[in-house]
């Protein structure tokens, strides 16, 4: 809009701009460029290229030049300082727009101040020595992971929103548990129960299914589709603390039906 609005207010003092004297006119050549007046050159001076429309401005900027040609010799060094000064700042732009926003650098401190309010915390990467599948054990837990709440074991998976400053690979210890149970105790937490923890491995990060969005205003010839896919984090969990486990009894072996015993006799 301010690029628009500089365009008309150039167009708007061209208009009244001097014309020469046709009848004077021998050649092209003999015409010589007119004096700006200083609203033009401040108009001209606001005007700054932008990605959206880049050949509107290079347009407007070649003729600011052509204008300001009437200067002393003396300051042809400066006008190329400029030139080359203006295709930086394009460049920049075009860096920019690109590459959208900057990415925030965050200290040690700030990851895991936030990693700790999400209820994660990175413990470091997996070793070789670690057992990740374990047997099953009869205790569950409830933990909260950001907004949302899981029901785990050892050996579940589970699919949480995308967890930042974790990498594939990576121990996590869930802080915010909430229920600890087995066959023989049950431990609710207000609202935490601090001494839990569950332990849990990142597997990868995915892309959930694609959901489509559709909007549309009758008799208005209003109509968008648009799709979004959401960020996901596969975890592993591998272990449970808290509470006792109790001790898993061998199954036992069972006899089968319809089979007869053969005695042979001395």
């Amino acid at each position: 809009m301010a690029n628009r609005r500089c365009v008309q207010t150039l167009t708007r003092h061209l208009r009244y701009l001097p014309s020469p004297n046709p009848s004077s006119l021998h050649s092209l050549t003999s015409i010589t460029p007119q004096t700006p007046t200083p609203v033009l050159l401040n108009s001209l001076n606001t005007l700054t290229p932008s990605p959206k429309c880049p050949h509107v401005n290079t347009k407007i900027l070649s003729f600011h030049r052509h204008f300001c040609s009437s200067r002393p010799n003396n300051s042809d060094d400066d006008e190329d300082g400029s030139e080359e000064e203006t295709d930086a700042d394009y460049d920049d732009v075009e860096g920019l727009a690109s590459n959208g926003k900057p990415s925030r650098e965050y200290t040690p401190e700030e990851k895991e101040h936030e990693a700790a309010e999400i209820g994660y915390k990175v413990i470091g990467p997996l070793q070789k020595s670690d057992r990740v599948f374990k047997p099953y054990e009869p205790v569950f837990a409830v933990v909260q992971i950001g907004s949302h709440q899981f029901k785990v074991s050892n050996g579940d998976s589970i699919f949480t929103e995308k967890l930042k400053f974790c990498k594939v690979n990576e121990k996590l210890m869930l802080n915010k548990v909430l229920l600890l149970g087995s066959t023989t105790q049950t431990i609710i937490g207000r609202p935490i129960l601090p001494d839990a923890a569950v332990h849990a491995v990142v597997e990868e990060h995915a892309l959930d299914a694609k959901v489509l969005i559709f909007k549309k205003k009758r008799r208005k010839n209003y109509r968008r589709t648009r799709g979004h896919r959401q960020e996901l984090t596969k975890l592993r969990i591998t272990d449970i603390q808290g509470i006792e486990k109790p001790e898993v009894a061998p199954p036992l072996k069972t006899e089968k039906k319809g089979v007869k015993k053969v005695t042979v006799a001395a």
